[in-house]
């Protein structure tokens, strides 16, 4: 493969682990509004005008109160405890979305990104158009209304990742997942294991699609991604194992599908990396979901 082929670094991830987003409000947001973690979503949150101040209670990894003054955009990609606070007259104008990471923690993009990414929409090109649709969609109840607002919102945290890939280091994203696709030349091997996990991924065929000798590929993927190709490789079975489980799929099937010998070899696997085997992991999720 040729280091200028083009290559797209989003798709393969985003077929396997799909994000969903609900129309939560839209409109003016005043006095004091509580989003709790144990809702069990994600948020994105559209300032589209006016001042916010948001409090995080209890948090440890963002800042316990931010204050923002120009249209801006506020990710929590995974259930997180906020407020925001408004004063009772003329309060703010905000667009806002719940969000569901399929597999939840599980999902490799919500586990990469941190607890809030917070940015003025002026920074994040590309999504003028969306946000443009977007409002229209929200400003008056039409025929098919929130059915519309959910995809375009959907279309907003596509777009929001794909700025990301390209800005890592502005959005405050730690070494991992993002960080490993952000990097034009680790991505064409991270790109080619999401598309075929199932391969006999050896250092030498990662480092080659990298176009890089062994060592530079191992040395630059630990200091990027922050672990090791082997440990990302087996990270990333494990997702997709999580994900087909809760099809319904069977370990017979998963273990063909991802490159295992036996069914007992991925048992082994998901046990040494989850913590627990498949079936008593599956009996978790059913008593969680249902308790």
């Amino acid at each position: 493969m040729r280091a200028s082929t083009p290559i797209d670094r989003l798709s393969g991830v985003l077929e396997r682990f799909r994000v969903q987003a609900q129309l939560h409000h839209s409109g003016a947001l005043c006095g004091l509004n509580h989003f709790d973690a144990c809702e069990g979503h994600g948020y994105l949150h559209v300032l589209r005008r006016g001042q916010l101040k948001v409090s995080h209670p209890g948090a440890r990894d963002v800042p316990k109160s931010m204050h923002f003054d120009q249209p801006t955009l506020l990710l929590y990609p995974r259930p997180f405890t906020h407020r925001f606070h408004n004063p009772p007259v003329e309060g703010s104008d905000f667009t806002c979305a719940r969000l569901n990471f399929d597999g939840g923690s599980y999902n490799p993009l919500a586990r990469a990104l941190p607890s809030l990414i917070a940015l003025p929409l002026a920074q994040v090109s590309g999504l003028d158009l969306a946000l443009e649709l977007l409002f229209a969609e929200t400003d008056r109840v039409r025929c098919g209304q929130r059915l519309l607002a959910d995809r375009i919102f959907e279309v907003v945290v596509i777009q929001l990742m794909r700025w990301l890939l390209d800005h890592p280091q502005e959005a405050g994203i730690r070494p991992g997942f993002i960080t490993g696709l952000s990097d034009p030349r680790l991505a064409r091997a991270l790109v080619a294991m999401h598309d075929a996990p199932g391969e006999p991924w050896s250092l030498e065929r990662m480092a080659e699609c990298a176009g890089m000798s062994r060592t530079a590929f191992a040395n630059t993927f630990r200091e990027v991604v922050g672990q090791t190709p082997a440990d990302y490789l087996s990270d990333w079975r494990m997702a997709l194992a999580q994900s087909r489980l809760r099809e319904g799929h069977s370990i017979k099937m998963l273990a063909d599908e991802l490159g295992y010998a036996n069914p007992s070899a991925l048992s082994r696997a998901f046990t040494a990396k989850v913590g627990m085997s498949p079936r008593l992991w599956l009996l978790e999720r059913s008593r969680t979901f249902t308790g």
